[in-house]
């Protein structure tokens, strides 16, 4: 076993540097409309968000694949922890991701499959990523998701995806991302989990069969639908766990709204804009009225998240029941408009 404080050292000599992308720079890159700066929510969650700046990337559109955001249900602890189906993103762009079974030094896997025209998506510690200062970066060691894309050994520098944009990493940076310093001897580390994403196959489908392929696997993702308006049951959960969350304070609280508020508005942002894009190449009075539906939801449930901070930091009662109203009427409203376009 490598000693504590040891550097990692590679079993073959890497090439100075491996690209996807070779005209992709962090610098002035410009981060898709879904997470500008007047977005409800500019961060969605860290799957679907590099996962939609690595389709824009590309030069295809991404809010043709976020009809499976419909099928976001409360799950009892948490809102569905949606992603794009692995299946619409072959079928619509030719884009396939795959597991990678991790069994040999991370930065090895990424110059090997960089090096062959792929992208490496992989979990990351945001403690040693850049792009998240002022919130994790070197204060707290939290999971997230990056897809790298350019990978400099010799300058140990690499540009990955994360979150709302494109960015650069470099220097302890890199050696601790791709963990070529070990953890102290005691430390348990689990192997990290990897996919492939594999490009060789792109399609840049026309805007018209986006829209025709659209509006098909919407009608077979709203089958997918919650059976039950998914805002009762979560106003119900809100309802008794508010004195447990304002025992364990604001830090259990962000969690909490994370798992759970937050991906409620953020999904329902999504399908808003898909909705809109799709109602744009289709015009469709029904997909028009069921987005800005959604898009109400998710502006009360940004409304929530805030309002319902406050009462867990003053301990005071909060009676959300208008709130939720309002949540819940827009998702029932809003499926059977999109039911009424695309149902059987």
């Amino acid at each position: 076993m490598a000693r504590a404080g040891a550097r990692l050292t590679l079993a073959v000599t890497p090439p100075a540097r491996v690209r996807v992308l070779p005209t992709l720079t962090a610098h002035g890159y410009p981060r898709h409309a879904v997470h500008r700066e007047d977005a409800l929510w500019v961060e969605k969650n860290c799957y679907v968000d590099v996962v939609i700046e690595l389709l824009h990337a590309l030069g295809v559109e991404p809010l043709a694949v976020l009809g499976s955001t419909v099928a976001v249900d409360f799950e009892g602890d948490n809102f569905t922890f949606y992603k794009p189906d692995h299946d619409d993103l072959r079928y619509f762009y030719g884009v396939d991701i795959q597991e990678l079974n991790v069994w040999l030094p991370l930065l090895e896997h990424a110059v090997h499959h960089v090096g062959a025209g792929k992208f490496l998506s992989t979990e990351a510690d945001a403690f040693w990523l850049p792009d998240t200062s002022g919130t994790d970066y070197r204060r707290q060691h939290v999971k997230s998701t990056i897809i790298m894309a350019d990978v400099d050994v010799a300058a140990k520098r690499l540009g990955y995806f994360h979150n709302a944009g494109y960015f650069e990493l470099e220097g302890e940076d890199f050696e601790r991302t791709f963990r070529m310093i070990p953890p102290a001897p005691d430390a348990v580390v689990l192997p990290l989990f990897a996919e492939l994403v594999r490009v060789d196959r792109l399609r840049t489908p026309s805007a018209g069969e986006l829209a025709a392929m659209a509006r098909e696997r919407l009608r077979v993702q709203l089958g997918r639908r919650p059976h039950a308006n998914p805002v009762h049951r979560f106003h119900a959960h809100f309802a008794a766990n508010l004195p447990l969350l304002q025992e364990k304070g604001l830090a259990h609280y962000h969690a909490w709204a994370f798992a759970t508020t937050r991906q409620l508005g953020a999904s329902m942002e999504l399908l808003a804009h898909h909705l809109a894009w799709l109602s744009s190449l289709t015009p469709s009075a029904h997909l028009t009225a069921a987005s800005g539906l959604f898009l109400q939801l998710s502006g009360a449930a940004k409304t929530f998240i805030l309002k319902a901070a406050r009462a867990v930091h003053s301990k005071r009662p909060f009676d959300a029941t208008t709130a939720f109203g309002e949540m819940s009427e827009a998702w029932a409203r809003g499926m059977d408009e999109i039911g009424a376009e695309v149902g059987p």
